[in-house]
């Protein structure tokens, strides 16, 4: 049988945890900072956990 091969857009953008969890990180945060309040990106830096309806389907394009 042929192996499921692991979405390379989605192993950059998403992370699995050790307990089984995806996290991604926040958007609006790449490139042109200088113009955005200090608040914002560093209300923007944690990751966060993925919802459950995302995940399962992250979960199958990660092939886990």
């Amino acid at each position: 049988m042929p192996k499921m091969k692991t979405h390379s857009g989605a192993k950059k953008r998403f992370r699995l945890t050790g307990s089984g969890k995806l996290v991604r990180r926040r958007a609006n945060r790449a490139h042109y900072n200088e113009h955005k309040p200090s608040t914002l990106t560093r209300r923007l830096k944690p990751e966060v956990v993925l919802s459950d309806a995302d995940s399962k389907k992250i979960k199958k394009l990660l092939a886990k």
